[in-house]
């Protein structure tokens, strides 16, 4: 197996086949394909199945995402040694982020990284399930990820620098006839609601506890597992939900959004193994460990 290897079959995952990775990498679409398939024959298993002019990851395929990304890692990782005479940080900074915290805080802390350390690059991936917070880290996928608080899989071995809170507020349809102000949970209008099930986190279970004890029950329109899919249904006209707060403010627009009374918030964190920094991951939690007092 060749790093270079590697490195084209990462880029087909991140930019969504042979063209965009082709694009990406400055390089023939028949490079990347020739590299992909050398790759599967070396494995001896197939990496993507090939679909029309689409690729969809197979097993075998998803499984080599962490290691293939840890390879780079330790590629860079040689490079910071070779930089480390010169006290310049190189490498590469990766991090996910659940979508809701995709936004303010942690942008702007890996904008004062960059600014701090200009010859490092970032990858900015997305997290889409909090419950594999741990195991992403654990297995390779990225070096650090923001999510809430606590982790849903467990943090074990694992260190946790607590950002901030995150409000949720209520998002109704638009066109929907609310009193404008905080909407006191004792009195939520009687509003089909979009929720997630019940175990669907920990800020879940509290907010159906305090409905449950105000006497509140609006009728359900959906339960949805995905919580991406609270904002599209809302929007849809589908019912109310219960949304993270940069969420909600990025709709007010069209959609009603209003504060609850009281006030539901839920921490959130950076996540990260302390025993397998990179030397970019360490300038970026010295980074964050000076800051926070002030953010």
């Amino acid at each position: 197996m060749e790093f270079r290897q590697v490195e084209y079959f990462l880029a087909v995952v991140e930019n969504d086949g042979i063209n965009g990775a082709a694009a990406a990498l400055g390089v023939a679409q028949p490079t990347v394909s020739q590299a992909l398939r050398s790759l599967e024959r070396e494995l001896g298993v197939q990496l993507f199945h090939r679909i029309g002019r689409g690729m969809v990851l197979t097993a075998a395929g998803r499984s080599l995402i962490g290691p293939s990304r840890q390879i780079l890692r330790d590629v860079s990782a040689v490079s910071e040694l070779m930089s480390a005479a010169t006290g310049e940080v190189t490498g590469s900074l990766d991090l996910m982020v659940f979508p809701a915290l995709a936004t303010g805080l942690i942008v702007d802390l890996v904008a004062r990284f960059r600014r701090a350390c200009p010859k490092t690059t970032v990858r900015f991936g997305e997290l889409r399930s909090e419950e594999s917070s741990g195991s992403v880290i654990r297995d390779g996928h990225c070096e650090f990820v923001v999510a809430h608080l606590p982790l849903e899989d467990g943090g074990h071995g694992l260190e946790v620098i607590e950002l901030g809170e995150q409000e949720y507020w209520l998002v109704y349809p638009p066109g929907t006839d609310l009193a404008p102000g905080p909407v006191a949970i004792s009195a939520m209008p009687d509003i089909p609601m979009v929720f997630v099930p019940r175990g669907g986190g920990s800020l879940s279970l509290e907010f159906n506890d305090a409905m449950r004890r105000a006497g509140v029950r609006p009728p359900l329109a959906a339960l949805v597992d995905h919580r991406e899919a609270r904002l599209p249904m809302v929007l849809a006209g589908l019912g109310g939900s219960f949304v993270e707060r940069s969420l909600a403010e990025s709709v007010r627009d069209v959609a009603v959004v209003r504060p609850c009374e009281p006030t539901f918030s839920r921490t959130f964190g950076l996540v990260f193994d302390p025993a397998s920094l990179s030397r970019a991951g360490q300038a970026f939690v010295d980074l964050v460990r000076s800051t926070r007092p002030t953010i």
